[in-house]
Parts: C-alpha cells; sequence; structure tokens
C-alpha cells in the first residue's frame, strides 16, 4: 500500500482480506446454517496445505483495471474443494481444471484512474506462503460504499 499510496485506490482494510472460495449471494437464515453444515462436512476430512501467493497485479486484466490482486499459484487442494462445495450443496456446473487464488488488496476509484495522465502498471512478484487451516463461512455486508465481512462459522480442516 505504500508504494502505492499516492494512487486513486480503496485499500481493503486487513480485517477484510480473504481468497473467495464461493459466493452464494443472498441467503436466509435457514440456508445459511445448511452450508456451515455441508461445509463443516467437507473441512473435517481435508488437510491443511499451503498457497504460494507469488505476485501483485492489476486485475481483471492490465487492459481494463478495477482491482489490485495478490495472486496465487494454481491450487489443486482449492480446486478439489471448491468442487466438493459446489456438489453439496447443489450447484456444480463442471469440473474445474485449475483454481487460481487471488485476494483483492484494493479497487480502483474508477474515475479518478481514467483521469490519470500516465496510468501505473502493477506487476511485481510478492512472494507469500498463506497457510489454509480452515474454510470460512461468511457474510458479506456491501451497505454504504463498504464491504464489511463477518463470520459465520470457521469449519477447521483436520
Amino acid at each position: 500500500m505504500e508504494k502505492w499510496q499516492d494512487l486513486p485506490v480503496k485499500w481493503t482494510k486487513e480485517s477484510n482480506l480473504h481468497i473467495t472460495l464461493f459466493f452464494l449471494g443472498y441467503i436466509d437464515d435457514e440456508s445459511a446454517a445448511e452450508v456451515c453444515s455441508k461445509v463443516r462436512e467437507i473441512a473435517e476430512n481435508e488437510d491443511i496445505f499451503d498457497l504460494n501467493m507469488e505476485k501483485i497485479e492489476l486485475a481483471p486484466s492490465a487492459d481494463d483495471p478495477q482491482m489490485i490482486w495478490l495472486i496465487g499459484e494454481p491450487s489443486e487442494e482449492l480446486r478439489k474443494i471448491h468442487e466438493k462445495v459446489e456438489k453439496a450443496l447443489g450447484m456444480f456446473k463442471a469440473e474445474r481444471k485449475i483454481f487460481r487464488p487471488h485476494i483483492t488488496l484494493g479497487r480502483l476509484r474508477k474515475h479518478k484512474w481514467e483521469s490519470l495522465k500516465e496510468k501505473p502498471g502493477i506487476s511485481e512478484k510478492f512472494q507469500l506462503i498463506v497457510p489454509v487451516e480452515s474454510i470460512d463461512v461468511m457474510a458479506s455486508d456491501f451497505g454504504d460504499g463498504q464491504n464489511e465481512y463477518s463470520l459465520i462459522e470457521s469449519c477447521q480442516l483436520k
């Protein structure tokens, strides 16, 4: 953040940094309890593993940037867990070949970004190992232009 503090970016609060495995949209309390139960069952049978994060880049592309992401190497463990969650929730579409994790570090303030005379390229190696010890079921609140996430249940891996 310090390196790019002069750019028009709304940085993600540390407490909101996460990797999205699966986004459900709005669900009621009863459905949330069912999701937690199914995710808990999956987590109980999965081993703890590490993710290798490798670079910081503009996303989804340098040609049409909207965010700054910390991007990881493809993870077979996350791909399998994603597929199991989709199947457990009855939302399986098709088998993915890879699952490449990312963490949204910040969102570009589009109007201000577009008005920059020279738009900076952001592509930098950034090695970080992230231990994955749980699958967290989160609630998101996007009110007032603020993204806030709160923990519903943390399902520990074995």
